[in-house]
Formats: C-alpha cells, structure tokens, sequence
C-alpha cells in the first residue's frame, strides 16, 4: 500500500441457507449506498435458498452478473426495482478457507450474517469453522470485531436458543428476523428494510431504511 492510501477494510457479509434472501439483499444495498466496502460470502445451502425464492443460480464464475440481478430484485420479487453498482463487493467462495476472511489480519469492520439459519448459529457458537462463513465469524469474535447474527427461523428450540446466548455472551448481536409495523409499512418491502435496517442499526452503519420511533402515537398510519 503506498504512502497516503487508505485501507480498505470492508463489512463481511454472510449469507446463509436460512430462508429470507431478501433480507440480505437490503443489508447489502444498503451498505453499498453508504459507501461502504463489502466482503460477500454466500453459502452452499444458500444458493438453493435463493434459487427457489428468487430463480437466480449464484455461480462462482458469474457472480457480479448474478448478485447485480439478485440485488436489482425486489423483496416482491419484481426485477429490475433498484439500480445497484457492485464494484464495491468482493466475492470469496464459501469452500476458500484460505481466503482473506479467514485470517484475523486481514482488515475488516465486522461481519453481518442475514439470514443466519440455526445450523448456521450452532456452528460459529460451538467454533466449527467448517466453511469461510463459520470461519470468518470465528475470526470476527476472536479479533473483537462487532459480529450480528440476524437469525430467521420459527419456532425456537432450546438448544438453538442455548446456542443464540452463547453467542451474545461472546459478544455478537442477535437480531432475529421479526419485522415491526410502527414505522407505516405499506409493501412487504418495507418490511424487509426494517428488519435490514436493525441489522444495520447493531453494526452502526447508518441508513435510511425505516422510519424511527419518535414516541408519537399513530405516527406509522399517518404515513399510509
């Protein structure tokens, strides 16, 4: 790196086999219209999540043409509804454990894992590392990065929610998947970005996916 250039450090995204690809493409258009950098890891058992709810195959060899298509997508599954630039991502395969990810000295802000399936939470709260997404969440706790779950799954076991506190005792936030309706949602999109938006909200990137509680009743039907 030469004298005065700046590091890029970007936000690790995981996506994992959980239903609810929408909720990641919000979190990633999000943080792309922030100006933030982006690492993005997406699963094997995700890519069939994406393909039965959107029809997209993500392929190693075409994934700017498939994650620009999967992000123009709205969650109503309209094509074309956003217009996003995906220079800023960078792609790692989820078999490359010898990726930059998976090493605590590659710089990185933190890690968002949306959706997190409960597989997904067993194996980075048990340390499992069995792909570059459970590895890179390892590295994110052990280096004291902010790490947030954002687990889409109903109903709960013990043993997931026993897993879900063990995660939140090794610092990570758990943002469970649960949409509010204060903020005057009228499109299921708006229920997507608010569910991104909190994610977001725990990783301290700023946005405007929602609209805020400002202790004023009625202030969500006062926008319909």
């Amino acid at each position: 790196m030469n004298a005065g250039e700046t590091q890029r450090a970007p936000w690790i995204v995981g996506v994992s086999g959980a239903s609810g690809t929408p909720y990641a493409a919000a979190v990633l258009r999000a943080l792309l219209d922030a100006g933030e950098a982006v690492d993005l890891v997406v699963s094997r058992a995700s890519r069939l999540t994406l393909l039965d709810e959107t029809g997209i195959s993500f392929r190693d060899a075409h994934w700017q043409e498939d994650l620009r298509e999967w992000l123009a997508r709205g969650a109503d599954g309209k094509p074309g509804t956003f217009d996003v630039d995906v220079s800023g991502v960078r792609y790692w395969s989820a078999g490359d454990l010898a990726a930059g990810p998976s090493s605590g000295s590659y710089p990185a802000k933190g890690m968002l894992i949306v959706p997190a399936s409960t597989a997904c939470v067993a194996g980075v709260a048990l340390g499992l590392s069995k792909d570059l997404l459970q590895r890179a969440a390892s590295v994110t706790l052990k280096e004291r990065r902010p790490l947030v779950v954002a687990v889409r799954e109903t109903p709960l076991n013990g043993q997931t929610l026993r897993h879900l506190v063990a995660l939140d005792d090794a610092g990570a936030g758990v943002v469970p998947a649960s949409p509010a309706f204060y903020a005057g949602a009228t499109h299921i999109q708006d229920l997507v970005d608010f569910v991104a938006g909190r994610v977001l909200d725990a990783a301290g990137v700023g946005h405007g996916l929602y609209r805020r509680w400002k202790g004023e009743l009625g202030g969500g039907s006062a926008v319909r």
